[in-house]
């Protein structure tokens, strides 16, 4: 077996939107530049992801050189937006945990309105002091992230992916596999190792940055979303909770703490700490 590499990075300029697949990003304390800065959210600021709206899977944010989004979707002009300016915070709602952002102008609510068909807002979030901490069950003083759903980063195996399409393969629904890494939205994608070998990771890292590993990750409805069709199927939750349940959460991937600032490209060398 090789040495384990970097397989990929993903950014997801707004939260539940489509995944960019650059060459290297910028590692920041609550995560990857450009990584959910952006979201979307509801009439009474809930936000609004995949879990019920799957169609934000085929709508894309470019990010701007001056901040700013270029945002595009089936059916609908390409929009640019700006980085608003600081105003009155708008208290969003993350699965019941609140965090200040800034609302964005009315083009951008039309826009995400019309494409959803339901009262909708893009938010910003603009300051450090605005990022929320995180789960202090897994977190150490001072580590926060934006507006991801609990962790900074997320990473994930190929090798991992690889046996659960196995998996798949021999189960109900055979048909529905092979599933891609995009079903799982991670950020960074590491080669080269065992399958499962990232469930025994405590820290690790990605060319010269280091992470601390806070859990694994908990998969929901999201990862049976088809990323190019918002198509739903069963897998690979059905076939999760078969093989990786692990305290009641079915499981793919581990959750990721930046320990210093850093830059992370593909091709970097992984090594695991322990």
């Amino acid at each position: 077996m090789s040495d384990p590499v970097l397989r990929s990075v993903h950014v997801h300029p707004v939260k539940s939107l489509r995944a960019l697949d650059p060459a290297e990003a910028e590692v920041q304390p609550w995560g990857l530049a450009h990584d959910r800065r952006w979201a979307v959210v509801d009439a009474q600021g809930v936000v609004m992801t995949q879990r019920r709206h799957p169609r934000l899977a085929l709508a894309s944010a470019e990010p701007l050189a001056d901040g700013g989004l270029r945002l595009t979707a089936p059916g609908l002009e390409p929009l640019v937006v700006a980085v608003p300016e600081p105003s009155a915070t708008l208290t969003m709602n993350i699965f019941d945990k609140p965090v200040e952002t800034v609302p964005v102008g009315e083009a951008a609510a039309a826009w995400f309105s019309a494409y959803l068909e339901a009262d909708a807002r893009l938010v910003h979030l603009d300051a450090p002091e605005h990022r929320r901490p995180v789960d202090p069950a897994y977190a150490l003083p001072g580590e926060t992230v934006s507006l991801a759903d609990g962790y900074p980063l997320l990473v994930a195996t190929t090798a991992s992916l690889d046996a659960l399409n196995t998996l798949i393969a021999r189960g109900d629904h055979p048909d529905e596999g092979p599933l891609p890494m995009s079903r799982f939205r991670p950020n960074l994608v590491v080669d080269g190792t065992a399958p499962w070998a990232e469930d025994g990771w405590t820290h690790l890292t990605v060319g010269e940055v280091s992470f601390r590993v806070a859990k694994p990750c908990g998969r929901c409805v999201v990862t049976t979303t088809d990323q190019a069709t918002a198509a739903r199927g069963k897998e690979p939750l059905r076939t999760l909770g078969a093989h990786r349940k692990l305290n009641g959460k079915l499981v793919f991937g581990q959750l990721l703490v930046p320990e210093h600032r850093g830059t992370v490209r593909v091709g970097d060398p992984v090594k695991i700490l322990g």
